[in-house]
C-alpha cells in the first residue's frame, strides 16, 4: 500500500495568509514568511519516502493569488473547496483512503517537520492505524491515517488549543489506537516566530524586509 503526503496550504498572498503574524511582521512580511514555509515544506517532502506528494490549496490554483508562485514537477494539486478544515480534510481522507493509499496530512506551518520527521511518520503508518506529531499549542503538526471515519472531523474546536485532545478522544470512541510520535512547534502567532530555526533567520528577515 502507499503512502500519500497531502499539503494544505494557502496561497501566500498578503491579507490572505498568516494573518495573526500582521501585528509583528505586517501583511507583506507574513506573506513572505507563508511563502517560505510552503517551499521548505514542499522541500522536505519532495525529499522525504512518500510514494506520491499532493498539494491541497487554497484557493483554487486558477486563482489570481497563485501567480509567480512555483511548484515541484511530480506533486498533485488539489482545491480544498467549501466547508470547515474538518469537512476539508474529511473530504481529502475519504479520497485518498478510497483509491487503496494511507494518508499523511500536514500543513505549512511546522519547521520541524523534516524529511526524518516525514519518513519516521510514513514507517510507522505501515503498522499503525493512526501516527500523530502533536503541536505544542495543542494541536496537531501531522496526521497519518490507513483507515478513514468522518468522526475524527466533526466536533473539534479547529483553531483552538483542544484539536489534539478532542481528536484522541474520537480516537477512543472509535476504539482505534493512534500512535504520538512527537511534539512540535508551529509558526502562527508572533510569540512563535522564536521558535524558527536559525538556519532561516537570514533569509527570513531578508524577505521580510523587502
Amino acid at each position: 500500500m502507499n503512502t500519500r503526503i497531502v499539503i494544505f496550504a494557502k496561497a501566500p498572498r498578503p491579507g490572505l495568509v498568516k494573518t495573526r503574524l500582521i501585528p509583528a511582521l505586517g501583511a507583506d512580511g507574513a506573506a513572505a514568511l507563508a511563502g517560505y514555509l510552503l517551499h521548505s515544506t514542499l522541500e522536505e517532502v519532495r525529499h522525504s519516502q512518500a510514494d506520491s506528494v499532493e498539494l491541497c490549496a487554497e484557493p483554487a490554483f486558477d486563482d489570481p493569488a497563485w501567480q509567480g508562485v512555483s511548484f515541484p514537477e511530480n506533486i498533485s494539486l488539489s482545491y480544498q473547496g467549501a466547508g470547515d478544515l474538518g469537512e476539508r480534510m474529511a473530504r481529502v481522507v475519504q479520497r485518498v483512503v478510497s483509491q487503496g493509499e494511507r494518508v499523511i496530512l500536514i500543513g505549512t506551518d511546522c519547521p520541524g517537520l523534516t524529511r526524518q520527521k516525514l519518513n519516521e511518520a510514513i514507517a510507522a503508518l505501515q503498522t499503525q492505524r493512526a501516527v500523530m506529531f502533536e503541536a505544542l499549542d495543542g494541536g496537531y503538526t501531522l496526521l497519518g491515517l490507513q483507515a478513514f471515519d468522518p468522526a475524527l472531523f466533526t466536533q473539534i474546536a479547529w483553531s483552538t488549543d483542544k484539536v489534539s485532545e478532542q481528536t484522541h478522544l474520537a480516537f477512543s470512541r472509535l476504539g482505534w489506537q493512534c500512535k504520538v510520535l512527537g511534539r512540535l512547534a508551529d509558526i502562527d502567532r508572533p510569540e512563535d516566530l522564536r521558535g524558527l530555526p536559525s538556519t532561516w533567520r537570514p533569509a527570513v528577515e531578508l524577505l521580510i524586509n523587502e
